[in-house]
């Protein structure tokens, strides 16, 4: 059941009819039930379901609060973490039907205004550990030293994200990310993001690559 908290279809939340209504960001987005279908899907509809499928669940296991936040400027229609699903549908698919996969080297986390800053990098080190390193980001407005590091790590063989969200900050230049024990001698991807003091603004994501977990 549908509620209106003004006069017609103002605020309405829920289905009334078919009509369906909810708050995306503060805004009233109001829209018609899709009408059902008999068909069975084409073989294009069910290649695109497999694909919103890969997205959703690995962008679902252990990230949606910070790529929600990550992409929360993405689009001004579109919820954070939907917004990070649809591009990463759009950039970072890869394999054959049925079998799609997440392209890790074009798969973002966070799009946003804040800069990234010089020579990125990561490293493994002795116990179960990753070493982020970054240079300082000088005479960029889209910069400050007290800019949140995001330091993020997924091992895709034991389909788990490990992350730290402002451990540190940007004046820091390095973090060093702790790994659970059945890490050892597993192979991760890992990113480098920031998101501003308040968490209204990030940065892209960095793709640093893939490290062997000592």
């Amino acid at each position: 059941m549908g509620k209106l908290t003004g006069g017609p279809y103002y605020h309405l939340v829920g289905r009334t009819g078919n009509n369906v209504g909810r708050v995306v960001k503060g805004k009233n987005v109001f829209s018609m039930r899709p009408a059902k279908s008999n068909r069975p899907p084409s073989e294009l509809q069910l290649n695109q379901r497999n694909k919103f499928a890969a997205v959703t669940r690995w962008m679902g296991s252990g990230i949606s609060d910070f790529v929600a936040l990550g992409f929360q400027d993405f689009d001004s229609e579109m919820t954070g973490f939907n917004a990070a699903v649809q591009y990463n549908l759009d950039h970072a698919v890869t394999g054959s039907a049925p079998n799609y996969v997440i392209d890790y080297p074009n798969a973002k986390l966070s799009r946003g205004k804040l800069s990234l800053p010089a020579t990125p990098e990561v490293a493994a080190v002795a116990g179960q550990a990753l070493e982020f390193t970054w240079g300082a980001t000088i005479g960029s407005l889209n910069a400050k030293p007290g800019d949140l590091a995001v330091c993020i790590a997924y091992c895709d063989m034991l389909d788990t994200f490990v992350m730290s969200v402002g451990a540190v900050t940007r004046a820091a230049l390095e973090y060093e990310l702790d790994l659970p024990a059945d890490f050892a001698g597993e192979s991760v991807h890992c990113w480098l993001a920031f998101l501003s003091s308040n968490k209204k603004v990030a940065s892209n994501s960095a793709y640093l690559g893939v490290v062997t977990v000592t």
